[in-house]
């Protein structure tokens, strides 16, 4: 999400999400984002671009508010949007309190078909206890470990670890901040499932990104 601002013009996430979850206003905000996110979602896939899934942050307050699941199952409800095609994302922040309530809720939202990811693994919480416990889906390796790795060792190691880690518990990975293509190749050696970064693509307004989609169609 990004704030058009009248005056300052284009503001990052970075400048404001931080004070929205402070404040409270996350978590209209969240729930907006997921309605949209939902949304825009469906309307591709109903333009012939495949079976596109979206992720979705979710803020720690988020987490915790007792109508979150019908939340989401209303946004899922009004879009049409197959719920195998929403995943969650959440940071290592967000699950270090009360785990057993956070692992039920995740468990609810799974049964109706949702995914659930770890954002920015390996720097947060710094625990693997709780993946044994935490009913998710997918580790997105933390751009810090992904920036210059192919020039340290030990990113390499700890990346090589978490793929490793990721596979034994059956979950996808998923490596953050990809740059260029030498990174692209060493990723792919070292099993990452999927890459996500400027070499993909920069962040893209909904215009832009139904290009980019019809490019890759063509």
């Amino acid at each position: 999400i990004r704030w058009r601002h009248p005056e300052r013009g284009l503001v990052s996430p970075q400048e404001f999400v931080e004070i929205a979850e402070e404040n409270g206003l996350i978590s209209d905000l969240g729930a907006f984002v997921l309605y949209a996110a939902c949304q825009q979602t469906k309307a591709w896939q109903d333009q012939g671009f495949g079976d596109l899934s979206v992720s979705v942050n979710l803020s720690p307050r988020q987490l915790l508010e007792p109508h979150l699941k019908s939340i989401i199952i209303e946004s899922i409800a009004e879009s049409g949007l197959d719920p195998q095609y929403l995943e969650l994302e959440l940071t290592e922040s967000a699950l270090k309190e009360d785990i057993q309530g956070v692992s039920e809720r995740l468990s609810d939202l799974r049964d109706i078909g949702i995914k659930v990811s770890v954002d920015d693994f390996g720097t947060g919480y710094s625990s693997l206890s709780y993946l044994r416990h935490l009913p998710v889906d997918t580790l997105k390796i933390d751009r810090e470990f992904i920036t210059n790795i192919e020039l340290s060792k030990e990113q390499q190691a700890i990346t090589k670890a978490i793929v490793v880690l990721g596979s034994s518990l059956d979950l996808k990975v998923v490596a953050e901040g990809a740059e260029n293509e030498a990174q692209l190749d060493l990723l792919r050696e070292l099993g990452c499932d999927y890459v996500q970064g400027y070499y993909v693509s920069k962040p893209l307004g909904k215009e832009a990104m139904q290009v980019l989609l019809q490019q890759q169609s063509q």
